[in-house]
């Protein structure tokens, strides 16, 4: 029987956190976020969807991160995000 997952409190401004410093390694999309943090955490940190974009969208009109569409490693259409000058300096 699998163990149960606990739900883990996280501060408010942790996924800006974990964006920003993702991001400091260079553009991603979306999805490529998502399983960087993934990756980096061991899959112990699971970011949904529903938290992830409005969350880009807010840091975009705040304007921490630059964003341009390109095609992703399937060549489909996606849009991609990188830290301006001031995410870096609010990272």
């Amino acid at each position: 029987m699998p163990a149960q997952l606990e739900a883990v409190p996280v501060l408010q401004g942790t996924l800006d956190m974990l964006i920003l410093k993702t991001l400091a390694w260079g553009p991603k999309h979306g999805f490529g976020i998502l399983r960087h943090i993934e990756q980096v955490t061991g899959e112990e940190l699971h970011v949904e969807e529903g938290a992830l974009y409005p969350a880009l969208h807010r840091m975009h009109r705040r304007g921490w991160l630059e964003a341009e569409w390109g095609l992703s490693e399937n060549n489909r259409r996606a849009r991609y995000y990188r830290l301006s000058s001031e995410g870096e300096s609010a990272l």
